[in-house]
């Protein structure tokens, strides 16, 4: 999906679908864009990718067809810009919990190529644009996503001032953090995370925005069914590595167990 097909799903009703990717395997987006997938995640906060290497897997899955998300390392606009030039259709800015961090955002990631003192008065609203600049800067911010990840009990208590920044298109929830931030660490059916996650799905479903998770490591795929009846309707589920590491490990405890050879089952741990 492009980011134009992306908004036609989410406003009428629909749901999107992607996947956190961490290998930058040339052979990858192909294998993606069979799998069912409306977008990919691509991490640049907790995994280790330059910024080379994350412009050549925007370009290859954009295009395959699956539109390239990116969360840059800290909520810096400079970042969000270098990541768009690089092929990126939307950005994730992790940990944000204020108002003056999401108009930066805008600022870079909406409003581009404005920069400096022109910037800082159109964010403030003391000047607006020539009409033929808002058509142009408009135009080109249709074609770019701006989340941000609430993580945080100080971004649940601004969550309406978050959200209300024009040009928002909405929130991404990181659960991991969110859980310790709540004093209930990786319990995602704890009364304190359930409830502040329905909590932030409806503040964001009413303002008609983007109500996202990324699902990684959290329990069964009924929980993620569960959350998304809440109102979530942007879903990063698990990650390549994840599916990889279960398959093989599956593959080898059968054949193992075919031969009386001892298996070590494990579970792969990544909290991102």
């Amino acid at each position: 999906m492009t980011v134009s097909e992306m908004r036609k799903t989410l406003s009428g009703g629909g749901r999107v679908y992607g996947t956190l990717v961490v290998s930058p395997s040339p052979h990858w987006p192909g294998a993606m864009a069979g799998s069912g997938l409306d977008f990919v995640f691509i991490d640049t906060e907790h995994i280790a990718l330059g910024r080379e290497t994350v412009s050549w897997m925007c370009r290859a899955y954009g295009a395959a067809g699956l539109a390239p998300i990116v969360r840059i390392p800290s909520p810096d606009p400079f970042a969000a810009s270098g990541m768009l030039d690089g092929g990126a259709a939307g950005i994730v800015a992790p940990y944000v919990e204020t108002l003056t961090q999401v108009q930066a955002l805008r600022g870079a990631v909406k409003l581009a190529p404005l920069k400096g003192e022109r910037l800082a008065r159109m964010l403030s609203g003391a000047e607006q644009p020539e009409p033929a600049l808002a058509e142009y800067l408009a135009a080109r911010a249709r074609d770019r996503l701006l989340l941000v990840n609430i993580e945080s009990l100080p971004a649940i208590r601004n969550l309406d001032t978050i959200l209300a920044v024009p040009g928002l298109d909405g929130i991404l929830v990181g659960p991991h953090d969110l859980s310790c931030s709540l004093g209930a660490p990786e319990d995602y059916t704890s009364a304190a995370f359930s409830t502040a996650l329905r909590g932030i799905f409806e503040a964001t479903r009413r303002r008609g925005l983007i109500a996202g998770i990324h699902f990684m490591n959290c329990g069964p795929v009924s929980l993620a069914i569960e959350w998304m009846h809440w109102g979530c309707n942007l879903i990063v589920q698990h990650a390549d590595i994840v599916y990889a590491a279960r398959g093989l490990a599956d593959d080898l405890h059968a054949i193992r167990r075919a031969f009386g050879d001892e298996s070590s089952h494990g579970r792969l741990r990544m909290n991102v």
